[in-house]
């Protein structure tokens, strides 16, 4: 789908339609990716920029929010068909996409070497030589159109997002949450934080959306899913959701059953949200689009008490 100021989005085909999303970002003939999906998305990703007219010599970047597979995995499959583009990463990840043994031993670990294989592909090592490490202020340098790299913790360690002053808009990742497009109504957009494991840390990611929210944007890209406008309210919805997720898993932070309990009080503050919000969905259905999100944040927040209540003993 294109959008104004030469962004593209691109579904990489991840897991459902209107999922994953990458975005292609043409500047003067010449083309930089932010996320990319999985090695199943290198087809879409090139479909995509031949239908901008455009060959695999005018990517000059491949920027990663972060090395979560299915914003990264694909990388390295689609370096090898971009002759000249270069790598951009958080310094933190850098090292996984040179050597992704960690990031699959992570994933097997969880879901199986042979799942694994079989939604990610074998992924492909980026050479180092073709590696930018992006600390916080790093720019990228667009056919003359400044893509500004930010530091944005509290999703992941190794998170940051793109400033693009041209369209006055930021591509986040995961940090500014979620919005499925089914769940878009008269007032707009939807959206749910994402605490995905392992490394979730509340105040951090609070502070990455008012960093965010404080550049006045016109618009957000996220990879799950695509374009939001009406940002401000949409950070104050992430916010109050955030506090709200902490008070749910520190309620049940001793339950022998707290799993179980953390997904059905995360389905209780979410669904209601939506129907005030004027969702036309019903609640079978937002519990199946929602599924994956109530598993994975109930987990993240798992890590997270875990990790808090190990701090406060070793304290």
């Amino acid at each position: 789908m294109e959008h104004p100021h030469g962004i593209v989005a691109i579904d990489t085909g991840f897991f459902r339609p209107r999922f994953d999303a990458s975005h292609l970002i043409v500047e003067r003939g010449r083309a930089a990716f932010v996320d990319v999906g999985t090695n199943h998305s290198v087809p879409a990703l090139l479909d995509a920029l031949a239908a901008q007219r455009l060959t695999p010599d005018a990517v000059d970047w491949v920027i990663l929010t972060h090395v979560h597979l299915d914003h990264a995995g694909g990388a390295g499959a689609l370096l090898e068909r971009l002759p000249n583009a270069r790598l951009v990463v958080h310094p933190r990840g850098a090292r996984h996409m040179i050597d992704p043994a960690k990031l699959v031993a992570g994933a097997s670990a969880v879901y199986g070497e042979d799942e694994v294989r079989r939604t990610y592909g074998d992924l492909v090592p980026v050479p180092a030589a073709r590696v930018d490490e992006a600390a916080d202020g790093h720019l990228v340098d667009l056919a003359g159109r400044p893509l500004l790299c930010l530091d944005t913790p509290g999703h992941a360690y190794h998170h940051l997002c793109v400033w693009d002053a041209r369209s006055r808009s930021a591509f986040t990742g995961d940090t500014f949450g979620l919005s499925y497009r089914e769940f878009d109504s008269a007032r707009g957009a939807f959206i749910v934080p994402t605490t995905t494991p392992v490394q979730f840390d509340p105040e951090a990611l609070k502070t990455s959306i008012a960093r965010l929210l404080a550049l006045a944007p016109a618009a957000m890209y996220l990879t799950h899913y695509s374009r939001v406008e009406d940002v401000a309210r949409l950070g104050r919805d992430l916010i109050e959701q955030i506090d709200a997720m902490v008070a749910i898993a520190r309620a049940h932070a001793g339950a022998p059953d707290r799993h179980a309990r953390i997904v059905e009080d995360l389905a209780a503050l979410y669904l209601p949200r939506a129907v005030a919000h004027g969702s036309a969905l019903t609640e079978a259905q937002m519990r199946e689009l929602l599924a994956m999100d109530l598993e994975l944040n109930a987990q993240g927040l798992e890590v997270w008490l875990d990790r808090e209540r190990a701090a406060a003993i070793g304290g």
